[in-house]
């Protein structure tokens, strides 16, 4: 039997086993002594502490975990930490559901608060459900619930065999990601690439905060047109199509474009808004489309992002009417009369909208009935009402959106980067020369990195928002809602001559977009950061391109005029069966503990691993049963190979390329060369898909076809007749002697061979290969050396196994067509064979006969034959 190896091994257990093992020893523990060129460092993207992991996020995280093995074995020192991404909006969302509990920021802190842990899986509670709590206590359940989910998911990538350095964890709001965001925010600001205006914002009124560009999505809803008539001087007037009438009371002016003619003369001129009767400018703009509706569209303070660039670049007045609440504001805007406004007072904007359809209706002033219509409407990406835009006060930071230099310096970053697959560089081409603001980075959340601002407020007690008071570097980070800042003491907060906090947070991408500073120690450690700034890899799938990808070359390029780092391969989506994405939001998630549960963490990464970069792959469970009969297979096959290996003269006269004799082992282990090669080119190119099938495709030959030809006489029980009659020229003389040399060939090879296909697969199948390997080696598989073709004898014929499988299927098939099992013995066959293929089938004669029982094996050449065939 093999050194260590179980009477009857199983995958059962292997993924416990060897999670405390690697732990224990240290397998993956970064050597910070290292110098940079042998380092290989990570950056993963940290998972979203607020929820279940599905498919999607195990898919992506093992293509990361097969470049870091791989790496590990081509000699480099993996950096390779893992993060958690637990401040945000969907943190307070999960913690106010799960305690059933809102933060009202004016509440004191409650040191003695005890909240209840759900007794049952919790479910969504409705605002007035909600236990209103102080600012602190409501941080203090953030805290408490990221910390248990965080401990769940590091338990399922253990389970899935991720290699990371589990000492490098961090979290998006701990302290050193804390002092990190905000020292980069302190240098945004001090270089003015971080400023704060009163502006119009895309609002979510649902979770009451501001909403990046990055953020949005569209989703089709039902609305309808409805065609108003603007008078103008001399009777004349404008018709205007708009599925928003309620903000007629905000309307600035009617826009045309400045070559349609039907309105070039009245460009200039005044109109009459229906309804309200206030006097608005018809204005001309490129952004105008003639062919829509009448090709006349009101402009309103505001609207849709059409209107926010009308009212720029024209110059226009703000008459803002929408709330923060969503609901219309109780006072009507300067210059628009109290009637009808007050009849859309407090009204939410679904409820004006049929208010002032009624109106225009009973006035004559709507031309026909709305007209039904599907249109794209702008959504908070974790929200369920459209977005309203209001005017706020914000912080931005410079992204490019409104600086042509500074956009055109972030395509040169994108182009710079090498991409995996290399196409995904177009998204980010796509999504920088779409930017139409800049970065909007502040959010009016509870659970985020606090943004380091206070403000002095006057003598009446209003902030001078011009006069921004900031920390040192040295005292971060602070919490200006709990400190005050140098100068001041905490009597002052709130007070005239005094000082206020800023209460907004940072988005949470202006965070996680430092995550290569946070990990390689910006600031921090300095010899740390030296090692592995800037990153080699980054990894993370193509939807957040926009999001974290463009944010964090943003980051580093204001910061260190550098990439964050060198390369960034793209996993694509996890669809479901009809090709939807997986996700929790869409409801056709799979929770991946399950799975791994079921079938095993190393059939789970195989499938993961025939997803292609880049490209979207659909789920089934059922191919999870390929991988596990893959990795039973390597268990199997690891027993079989070691037990003839561990007994005979192969062990007793020592291993190697020496020992390899026979054409039919040299011509496996030739073919194995080649598989080595093609492995090691797909994954230099980060494509572990074809490593794989290369490899698998391989290793099922081997035991399919090699094995079986080969077990013969690496028992050392196949007859010398056998062996004489097959040797033609070049016998090695006496039977006896040939056996020996004939069995030490096998066993060489098999061992040789086993040992190389481990260290191919162990990347993908950690846990079955390390398993195996354990049998005959004290170390480690995944500190072992990536295989080198030079390793194996180079005098082999690589195409003879593949001759030699098609000539034992025939004898195969014979055996079927006489109704006899595999291994009942055949008294004659022969095997016709093509001109060219009649060397190796004689070389292989023995082998060949012994794999089909047969005791007299003739070999014909017959010319014009194509393929082998047995009779």
């Amino acid at each position: 039997m093999p050194r260590n190896a179980p009477a009857k091994p199983t995958l059962e257990g292997l993924e416990t086993a060897w999670s405390q093992r690697w732990d224990e020893q240290r397998t993956y523990r970064f050597d910070r002594s290292a110098p940079r060129s042998r380092v290989y460092s990570i950056n993963t993207p940290p998972p979203t502490a607020s929820g279940d992991l599905h498919v999607g996020h195990v898919f992506s995280y093992t293509h990361t975990d097969i470049v870091a093995r791989y790496q590990r074995m081509r000699g480099r020192t993996v950096f390779y930490p893992m993060g958690w991404d637990d401040n945000g909006l969907p943190t307070e969302r999960r913690v106010q559901n799960y305690y059933g509990v809102r933060c009202d920021p004016a509440l004191p802190y409650d040191p003695d608060l005890t909240v209840a842990e759900p007794a049952a899986a919790p479910r969504k509670v409705r605002p007035d459900e909600q236990k209103l709590i102080s600012r602190r206590n409501f941080i203090e359940l953030c805290e408490r619930l990221t910390a248990r989910d965080e401990e769940a998911f590091e338990q399922l990538w253990r389970q899935l065999g991720l290699s990371v350095d589990w000492s490098l964890t961090y979290t998006t709001i701990g302290e050193n990601a804390r002092t990190a965001a905000q020292r980069a925010f302190l240098r945004n600001l001090a270089r003015g690439e971080a400023y704060q205006m009163e502006a119009p914002t895309l609002w979510d009124v649902t979770f009451q905060t501001a909403v990046a560009q990055a953020e949005l999505v569209e989703h089709e809803r039902p609305g309808a047109y409805h065609r108003l008539a603007f008078s103008g001087p001399d009777a004349t007037t404008i018709e205007v199509d708009t599925t928003r009438p309620e903000l007629l009371p905000a309307c600035v002016a009617v826009v045309v474009h400045p070559d349609d003619e039907r309105y070039a003369a009245m460009v200039g001129s005044a109109l009459r808004t229906p309804l309200f009767d206030v006097a608005v400018p018809v204005v001309a703009h490129p952004l105008a489309e003639p062919a829509k509706g009448t090709g006349a569209a009101m402009v309103c303070t505001f609207g849709d992002t059409s209107d926010v660039v009308w009212w720029r670049e024209m110059n226009l007045p703000v008459r803002a009417v929408i709330g923060r609440d969503g609901r219309l504001m109780a006072e009507a805007p300067a210059g628009v009369p109290e009637e009808p406004y007050r009849e859309l007072a407090g009204l939410s904007a679904a409820a004006a909208r049929r208010r002032v359809v009624e109106l225009l209706r009973d006035a004559g002033q709507l031309l026909g009935e709305p007209r039904p219509i599907q249109h794209q409407v702008k959504f908070y990406e974790k929200g369920d009402r459209p977005l309203e835009i209001v005017t706020s006060r914000q912080w931005y930071i410079r992204n490019g959106g409104r600086d042509a230099g500074l956009r055109d310096e972030l395509l040169a970053r994108g182009r710079e980067l090498a991409w995996v697959p290399d196409h995904m560089r177009h998204r980010y081409e796509h999504w920088v020369g779409g930017l139409t603001g800049d970065w909007l980075i502040s959010r009016q959340r509870f659970f985020g990195v606090a943004i380091p601002v206070w403000y002095p407020l006057d003598e009446a007690g209003y902030p001078r928002y011009d006069a921004a008071l900031v920390p040192r570097e040295d005292e971060l980070p602070v919490d200006p809602a709990a400190q005050a800042p140098a100068g001041y003491d905490e009597a002052q907060r709130g007070v005239p001559g005094g000082f206020v906090g800023e209460s907004d947070v940072m988005d949470t991408w202006a965070t996680s977009s430092l995550a290569p500073q946070i990990v390689c120690g910006w600031e921090r450690d300095p010899d740390l950061f030296s090692r592995t700034f800037p990153m080699d890899l980054h990894a993370q799938a193509h939807e957040i391109i926009r999001t974290w990808l463009f944010s964090c070359v943003l980051r580093a390029h204001l910061e260190h005029g550098v990439l964050p780092w060198r390369r960034a391969a793209i996993s694509g989506f996890v669809v479901d069966p009809d090709r939807k994405k997986m996700g929790k939001s869409t409801g056709n998630a799979t929770t991946p503990v399950g799975v791994i549960e079921r079938f095993g963490a190393d059939a789970v990464r195989w499938r993961a691993a025939g997803a292609r970069p880049g490209r979207d792959t659909p789920f089934d469970e059922a191919q999870m049963k390929v991988g596990r009969r893959l990795a039973t297979k390597v268990l199997n096959a690891g027993k079989f190979v070691l037990r003839l290996a561990d007994d005979g003269s192969a062990r007793e006269r020592g291993r190697g390329r020496d020992l390899v004799t026979e054409p039919l082992d040299a011509g496996m282990l030739a073919a194995l060369r080649d598989v080595v090669r093609s492995a090691t080119a797909a994954m230099e190119a980060y494509d572990y898909t074809s490593a794989l099938e290369v490899t698998e495709r391989f290793f099922w030959t081997f035991c399919d076809d090699y094995l079986e030809l080969v077990k013969d006489r690496a028992y050392g029980t196949t007859s010398r007749r056998t062996r004489d009659e097959g040797a033609g020229e070049g016998d090695h003389g006496e039977g006896t002697a040939y056996a020996d040399v004939a069995t030490a060939s096998a066993r060489a090879a098999l061992e040789m061979a086993l040992s190389v296909q481990l260290r191919l697969l162990a990347p993908v199948i950690p846990f079955v290969t390390e398993e195996v390997w354990s049998w005959w080696h004290d170390g480690s598989v995944h500190r072992a050396t990536w295989p080198d073709p030079a390793e194996l004898p180079d005098w082999g014929e690589a195409g003879l196994l593949e001759t030699a499988g098609a000539a034992l299927s025939g004898i195969r098939t014979l055996k079927n067509a006489k109704q006899l099992s595999v291994g009942a013995p055949l008294e004659r066959a022969t095997v016709c064979v093509p001109e060219a293929e009649f060397g190796r089938l004689r070389a292989i004669h023995g082998d060949l006969a012994a794999a089909g029982r047969i005791k007299e094996l003739d070999v014909v050449a017959e010319p014009g034959l194509e393929e082998i065939s047995v009779l």
